[in-house]
């Protein structure tokens, strides 16, 4: 598996219309291969000693901290649905999202450990 991550901030009133954006985007990335997606709404982010979620995003007052992954099957499969989203028109036709997207932090990871209710071998 292969784990697409991301950190963004959002604005406290914003919250249904990011759970609108969130879903028509989840529908637009099953729709490629991705196999699970969990959009996490902030409910406790503390204040880090040196740095946390808020000053890694330049969160603002008023904003809150969702946490996303995406679940590909590999690093290649997910590099191939990117190229093949990117020619998709609906890609830049979703509308803005939500908030300040210069903001959010997105990486891809390939796992050490899982465990669980979907854990795989690597």
């Amino acid at each position: 598996m292969h784990i697409c991550g991301m950190v963004i901030p959002v604005p406290e009133d914003r919250l249904d219309d990011y759970r609108q954006w969130a879903e028509a985007s989840a529908a637009f990335f099953l729709e490629y291969g991705c196999l699970e997606i969990v959009e996490s709404w902030e409910d406790f982010v503390p204040d880090g000693r040196q740095t946390d979620f808020r000053r890694a995003v330049a969160a603002r007052p008023g904003e809150k901290i969702v946490f996303a992954w995406q679940v590909w099957p590999d690093k290649a499969f997910l590099e191939a649905a990117e190229a093949r989203m990117h020619q998709d028109p609906r890609m830049d036709g979703a509308g803005a999202p939500p908030f300040d997207a210069s903001r959010l932090i997105l990486g891809a990871f390939t796992p050490l450990v899982a465990a669980g209710r979907s854990a795989r071998s690597f």
